[in-house]
């Protein structure tokens, strides 16, 4: 029963990424480690590996719409595929089950790694009500004023912050899009989305597959059933208004950030 609660959740990822262009990866961890009682560090990497693919889906749909900026995609994309290989491929292994101790208090990796989740999710969500009170629209593709030091630092910091969380980031890409770039939402979602594919995939592929064991028939069954989700929410995407867009993702970071504090530091 837990796990069919896992897999309808599975959907409900799908549906977030295609709606939202993030947050797909939110519930991923927090299902793989409450509903199939995985270890924290295989629960980020095959995180990364459905939203990487959830992603894709959805990245193939906001293309035929022309909603993805590929100058933003190359400018932000290659750091941050550096700063995710690095971190799965060298600094992973090297946690330990306990990161440190506070007096009597344990602090576990999977504390240090969900607490981390919970922290950078904040800032994002408050970014983004804010920016869904500016009568500020965003500037379509052709009006775009790139920051290229911006996105090239921000681009670094989320591909590390990926890694080590195996977020796919873009609950901190959409709001530096649409808040520093000036990007409309919209644009925002589906250039995220590509984004997302890219730096969570390679991350994969390259630091997790030759050091952990891959339930593949598990792994590609929860993957199917997250991208039909992904058109699901696509779809959905469509009757929702941009400002709605950005309010309703920032109430859902800060909800999900305050579950996962509950659950890991507050819960009996």
């Amino acid at each position: 029963m837990v796990e069919s609660f896992g897999y309808f959740f599975a959907l409900v990822v799908g549906v977030i990424l295609g709606l939202i262009g993030s947050g797909g990866s939110i519930l991923a961890v927090p299902i793989f480690v409450y509903f199939f009682l995985m270890d924290e560090k295989l629960a980020t990497a095959y995180s990364l590996f459905v939203v990487g693919f959830s992603a894709l889906v959805g990245s193939a749909k906001q293309y035929s719409k022309g909603f993805i900026d590929f100058r933003t995609v190359l400018v932000f994309g290659i750091p941050a595929i550096l700063g995710v290989s690095l971190v799965r491929l060298f600094l992973m292994p090297l946690l330990p089950d306990e990161l440190f101790k506070i007096g009597q208090i344990i602090v576990s990796r999977r504390m240090g790694i969900l607490g981390l989740f919970a922290v950078v999710m904040v800032p994002a969500a408050f970014s983004m009500l804010a920016a869904s009170k500016s009568p500020h629209t965003g500037h379509k593709i052709s009006q775009i004023n790139y920051n290229y030091p911006l996105f090239l630092v921000e681009g670094l910091i989320v591909g590390g912050v990926t890694g080590m969380i195996g977020a796919g980031g873009g609950f901190l890409i959409i709001p530096v899009l649409v808040v520093f770039g000036k990007i409309e939402i919209r644009v925002a979602i589906g250039t995220s989305l590509a984004i997302v594919t890219l730096k969570s995939l390679i991350g994969f592929f390259i630091g997790d597959v030759y050091n952990m064991e891959i339930d593949w028939p598990f792994l590609l069954s929860f993957t199917g059933i997250a991208g039909i989700g992904v058109l699901i929410g696509n779809f959905m995407q469509s009757l929702l208004e941009g400002p709605k867009l950005r309010k309703g993702f920032g109430y859902f970071l800060l909800l999900i950030s305050f579950f996962i504090v509950y659950m890991e530091f507050l819960r009996p």
